[in-house]
């Protein structure tokens, strides 16, 4: 059989914490505009397709 080097693992140096806060904000504000859509898209359905 082959030989196999040793395993290596690649970690990312330090926390980046600004980006860590920056892509939370963002997927708490697309989560909040995207639950507002969808309830409005809901309620143009009830209305409309009653």
């Amino acid at each position: 059989m082959a030989e196999h080097g040793t395993l290596e693992y690649a970690a990312a140096e330090g926390n980046d914490y600004e980006e860590h806060a920056r892509t939370y904000a963002l997927f708490t504000h697309l989560a909040k505009w995207g639950t507002l859509a969808l309830a409005i898209l809901m309620v143009l359905m009830w209305i409309f397709l009653l």
